[in-house]
């Protein structure tokens, strides 16, 4: 593969898809600082491993493995972070990295991720992309009953946590 074309193509699609790297960094990393580390590690990661990409499969199913295993290391390396209180949440200023996305509740759910373990974490993220069963169990390594399961026990966790119709 010429090196120039390749580099070309993969600055095409990050630059298309290059949310996912934000959104999953944002799930994963603490203050601006940590998070714009962890986009740019994911960054280099993606670009390492973007002779191995399969053009025959979605691009954003790769780009969302290779960005959950670079963040969810990062977590892990980052060790046991202290509890967030989710009860002050709602007095948190706004989030400064979206401006364009609705703003309320952001904070919240910021701490809800923060508390949950990083494969959770990625389960919820996923979810919340409207990402299929299926694409979470090949992006995750997971069967697609075992994404199921472990989505359907986050869910009930969280309704008993926080009362809210909208958690279906």
């Amino acid at each position: 593969m010429d090196p120039a074309p390749a580099s070309a193509r993969f600055e095409a699609l990050l630059a298309e898809h290059g949310r996912i790297v934000l959104k999953i960094a944002a799930s994963y990393a603490r203050g601006q600082a940590d998070r714009a580390d962890l986009t740019q590690e994911i960054a280099v990661q993606l670009w390492r491993a973007f002779p191995r990409y399969d053009a025959e499969r979605p691009f954003t199913t790769w780009m969302y493995r290779i960005a959950l295993n670079v963040a969810i290391s990062h977590a892990r390396r980052a060790g046991a972070r202290p509890e967030l209180a989710l009860e002050d949440a709602e007095h948190e200023p706004a989030d400064p990295r979206a401006p364009d996305e609705p703003a309320e509740g952001l904070p919240l759910l910021e701490r809800l991720l923060a508390s949950l373990a990083p494969l959770e974490r990625a389960l919820v993220v996923l979810w919340l992309e409207e990402r299929p069963h299926q694409e979470i169990a090949e992006i995750l390594g997971l069967t697609e009953s075992n994404v199921s399961t472990r989505l359907h026990r986050l869910k009930q966790r969280l309704r008993a946590r926080f009362p809210d119709p909208h958690l279906t």
